[in-house]
């Protein structure tokens, strides 16, 4: 059986969790794009943007929304009190917390989390087109299993129910290759500076996937919903 088709992330979330008048933290945010959107439609809700990377966090500095506030800091050492927030967010971000430091961040996500609040963490999984290209660059396979035990772990301790596990498929569009390595390549957070060689692989690749419009991929995602439960 082939995992639905999710064009829009937010939708999702909303079907789970009612999103107006939430507080929400967004852990790994990078430009906010789905806490933006979230802010436009549920305008009673408010937002804490944490982003560790320091030249993501000027950006979004510069680029400021109401209703959404800016912290550079880091999940494994969130700035903020005790019990203070309804919903995290953790949109393919929890693979970029360090492999020794996954269990310490899901632990302090449990700890700004009123009783009862949710954790909603949305990461790819390993496969598909899209990344076959994307590994010849920069492999996530340790990475990304890394996150689902650390979520295994999390909910194995008793202090999470897991209320939701998704798998689905998001549509993905670039333009050309140029498109594909300004959004890919061209991150703040990570320096991609490949020899030729390699970047001729990766344009291959890339290219034997085009059409006129485009190239279009499906990103095999996961999404995990947890509770806090003490």
């Amino acid at each position: 059986m082939q995992p639905p088709l999710v064009n829009d992330e937010l939708d999702l979330l909303n079907a789970w969790v009612p999103l107006e008048q939430q507080h929400i933290i967004e852990l790994g945010c990078g430009a906010a794009a789905l806490s933006r959107q979230m802010l436009e439609r549920y305008p009673l809700c408010q937002v804490a943007g944490l982003e560790v990377d320091v030249r993501q966090h000027a950006k979004n500095l510069v680029n400021p929304r109401e209703r959404l506030t800016f912290v550079q800091a880091a999940a494994q050492a969130i700035p903020f009190e005790a019990a203070r927030f309804d919903l995290a967010l953790m949109l393919k971000s929890l693979h970029h917390v360090p492999l020794a430091l996954m269990d310490t961040a899901l632990a302090e996500v449990h700890r700004v989390l009123r009783p009862t609040g949710l954790l909603y963490v949305s990461e790819p999984v390993f496969a598909g087109a899209l990344n076959d290209i994307m590994r010849l660059f920069h492999d996530e396979e340790q990475v990304r299993a890394a996150a689902v035990c650390a979520l295994q772990r999390a909910v194995a301790s008793g202090a999470w129910l897991q209320e939701t596990e998704l798998f689905f498929n998001m549509p993905v569009h670039y333009r050309d290759f140029a498109d594909f390595q300004q959004r890919m390549m061209a991150v703040t957070y990570a320096d991609h500076r490949l020899d030729e060689t390699t970047l001729q692989q990766v344009r291959a690749g890339f290219e034997s996937h085009m059409g006129p419009q485009g190239a279009d991929f499906l990103r095999p995602m996961r999404v995990n919903l947890l509770r806090k439960i003490k």
